[in-house]
């Protein structure tokens, strides 16, 4: 961007114009320059994370958001600690990962930047689809026992928070390490027996899930009812989604789906009434984001409800920057519980 600027500033000389005759051009240089990291080109946070930086970057003259893709959310969350971006793309099963040193960031170290929560996005709902001609051979998600299942890239936050369900239900698969174009492919051939699924928001699928299923033959696989009921007594709950949501046949009127909360988080790097104002534009320009967007439509019925229910799920395991805290204060949707909670 120092090109452009510089090239601006000999003509404005030249021409003997004023400085103030040009806002535009001094708003542009005193921009933060801001690496947002997201996941894959091809993923709903991609998606999700594109749409929303071109509001921001028409609306705010503090920041100017360059999307940053990654192997996924979990190297994005990784760069981010480790100073390599400014802001990150996390889910609350990160948080809690990173909170009680298990998963994938056993002996993780925040470095640099502290993680905290600013943005809660939407949900993800993670389920299971299999061949459809073999759909018969399977009665819930434990009669994947023992079997190869591709429950997406292993980086990712949404195999580990369908392995966290799967793992609560014993069900005790075989994971099959695949690129996500290969994934329709793979189940066709035998090489796997099932495959993940998704929405974002209980709305659309992620990009290559929707190829997935324009490419094979799927029949969604749901958990029994018994299996339901074991997961929400361990605390998690289900969603069911339309058929409709997938824009392709799934072989079943509704998706059985386990949710978990996504966000687009900074640090302190991002001071309070950054953020705040960063809250204010994507409240008063939502419908235009949706409408890029749809999976970004649960911001449009609730955004508010949307912070409260993803500080929610993180419970302690991440402290909350001070700019959503005052969002939430303003809108009289704050819990004096968490007050301890508030970054510094």
């Amino acid at each position: 961007m120092r090109q452009p600027v510089l090239i601006l500033a000999a003509a404005v000389a030249t021409l003997g114009l004023s400085a103030g005759a040009l806002p535009s051009a001094a708003v542009a240089q005193d921009a933060q320059e801001f690496r947002w990291a997201t996941s894959s080109v091809g993923s709903a946070g991609h998606r999700a994370l594109v749409s929303l930086s071109q509001v921001l970057n028409r609306n705010m003259d503090e920041i100017s958001i360059t999307v940053m893709p990654t192997p996924g959310a979990a190297a994005s969350v990784r760069g981010f600690a480790g100073g390599q971006f400014d802001g990150y793309y996390g889910a609350d099963v990160a948080f809690l990962e990173i909170a009680g040193d298990t998963g994938r960031y056993v002996g993780f170290e925040q470095g640099e930047n502290e993680l905290l929560q600013s943005f809660w996005a939407y949900t993800l709902e993670m389920g299971l689809a299999v061949r459809a001609e073999d759909i018969d051979e399977f009665e819930d998600w434990q009669s994947l026992s023992g079997r190869p299942v591709f429950t997406s890239p292993a980086p990712w936050d949404t195999r580990a928070a369908l392995e966290r369900a799967m793992n609560i239900l014993e069900v005790g698969h075989e994971y099959v390490e695949l690129d996500t174009g290969l994934a329709a492919q793979s189940l066709q051939n035998g090489s796997i027996d099932a495959m993940a699924i998704y929405t974002t928001g209980e709305t659309s699928p992620a990009p290559w899930v929707q190829e997935a299923l324009m490419t094979a033959d799927v029949h969604v696989l749901n958990p029994s009812d018994a299996e339901i009921a074991e997961l929400e007594e361990a605390g998690i709950q289900v969603v069911r989604v339309g058929a409709e949501a997938f824009d392709n046949a799934i072989g079943a009127e509704e998706a059985v789906l386990v949710p978990f909360y996504y966000g687009f988080h900074v640090g302190m790097n991002l001071d309070e009434e950054t953020v705040h104002h960063m809250l204010e534009v994507i409240e008063e320009n939502i419908d235009e984001i949706v409408s890029s967007d749809p999976g970004l439509s649960q911001l449009q019925e609730d955004l508010v409800g949307m912070q409260v229910r993803g500080i929610e799920s993180v419970g302690d395991a991440a402290r909350i920057h001070p700019g959503l805290a005052r969002f939430l204060q303003e809108r009289d949707a704050w819990n004096d519980e968490w007050d301890d909670r508030v970054a510094g």
